[in-house]
């Protein structure tokens, strides 16, 4: 396959040059082309390009030029020269081109190619003329390049500052800032020129990316985490969204830290977490509903149900009772999670719902952790209320010595059992 290729680019070559050794150009009319075939050589040296023969296709575009006087072709042969690493040919060409050719063009090609040799000096004395000349922006840019590879970087701060004149791009902006903070230690005067750019033109993706590299090398925590917040509002990144939570979490300021994901939503599990933190369970019940919506976790739905509860005002409103329970159920149905067990069988048990069915949930709960102090008080509670009060008693002893046994709530009911034994065994006295 090679071999043809081969074969047929010399055939085209051959053709080519062959051709324009014989052929006289003739003035063009109206849209003629310039010289009969013009078209099947751009061809050729299109051709010669896409298999890489940059070489050949510099020849064909500057043998199409000295045939059209098409400057176009000419600098065609300028860029396959430059792909194909002829810098000096490149020199010589634009020199001599330059006693006909008075173009801007062309002495750039001519600077690029001097950088391209190492050629620093003579780069940059030619591309002073040319920006001096051109007052292009591109130019002054190329000219603030050379300094920097000469390691002038106050020269090369100024001819930024020549482009950033013209044009207040964001890019230019860019490298004044990279050489103010990077080359010359002017590190507030490159956040400084960055903020101003920034306050009057927009945060941009790359002017934010770079503000926030600095407020992090500077550990400016503040800064950081006001850069990151403008950077998520122009596109909601995860990855934004999750350095703005450790940050807050590093300065323990989780108000700000709910503020930020109850607007991004970025974090609904997190969220949740806060609302539990701060007992702000109507929240907790509410996104807890939410995120078993979206995933189908039943444990989402066991906390919606807890929440629900907690952040009842009538703790004895029977509807809302009701609705509990019946969250509950679906939960332990699905998976027998102790905790669940246990929340239902207290909710049965407390508000006399079902106190048997109650206590069977309790004990079911047990039997997953048997020495949680939490559940045996359940279990105690649950024979109280029928009136069991010596096995009640009996539980709530081992309670006392275990971790939890001192909780307000286990304590009242220590009491409350206490009493209950008490007047039983009283009774038994008096018969």
């Amino acid at each position: 396959m090679l071999r043809n290729i081969k074969v047929c680019m010399a055939l085209l070559l051959f053709l080519f040059f062959g051709g324009c050794a014989m052929h006289q150009p003739s003035e063009p009319k109206g849209n003629e082309k310039s010289f009969a075939h013009e078209d099947i050589y751009i061809f050729t040296a299109l051709y010669a390009e896409e298999l890489g023969d940059y070489e050949s296709a510099s020849k064909m575009f500057e043998s199409l030029y000295k045939e059209t006087d098409k400057k176009e072709y000419f600098y065609r042969a300028l860029k396959n020269d430059m792909a194909a690493q002829q810098y000096e040919k490149i020199v010589q060409k634009t020199d001599a081109a330059a006693l006909t050719i008075e173009d801007v063009e062309l002495k750039r090609f001519k600077v690029v190619a001097l950088i391209r040799q190492n050629r620093l000096e003579d780069a940059k004395e030619a591309a002073l003329k040319l920006a001096t000349n051109s007052k292009n922006v591109d130019d002054y840019l190329l000219v603030s390049d050379i300094y920097v590879k000469l390691k002038e970087y106050e020269e090369a701060l100024k001819s930024l500052e020549s482009a950033y004149a013209i044009e207040h791009n964001e890019k230019i902006m860019g490298k004044i800032a990279i050489i103010l903070y990077m080359n010359l230690e002017r590190k507030k005067d490159a956040i400084a020129q960055l903020e101003t750019y920034s306050r009057i033109y927009g945060c941009s993706v790359d002017i934010c990316n770079m503000l926030a590299g600095f407020y992090s090398n500077e550990n400016d925590v503040d800064a950081l985490v006001s850069t990151y917040l403008r950077m998520y509002k122009l596109e909601n990144n995860s990855e934004i969204a999750k350095k703005i939570v450790q940050i807050y979490g590093y300065k323990r300021e989780y108000p700000k830290m709910r503020e930020f994901l109850e607007e991004s939503r970025s974090d609904n599990e997190l969220l949740l977490q806060l609302y539990i933190q701060e007992k702000a369970y109507k929240k907790a019940a509410a996104m807890a509903g939410e995120l078993y919506e979206e995933s189908g976790d039943a444990l989402f739905l066991g906390q919606s149900a807890i929440f629900e509860y907690e952040s009842s005002e009538d703790k004895n409103d029977k509807a809302m009772q009701k609705s509990v329970i019946a969250k509950l159920k679906e939960v332990i149905e699905i998976k027998k999670d102790a905790m669940y067990l246990n929340y239902l069988g207290y909710l049965l048990i407390d508000h006399d719902v079902d106190v048997k069915k109650g206590i069977v949930y309790v004990q079911e709960a047990l039997k997953i952790e048997p020495n949680s102090a939490y559940y045996l008080d359940s279990l105690a509670w649950g024979y109280y209320k029928i009136q069991k009060c010596s096995e009640a008693a009996k539980i709530m002893k081992k309670i006392r010595t275990m971790q939890g046994g001192d909780n307000e709530e286990v304590v009242k009911h220590l009491q409350m059992i206490e009493e209950c034994e008490k007047i039983q065994k009283r009774k038994k006295e008096q018969k």
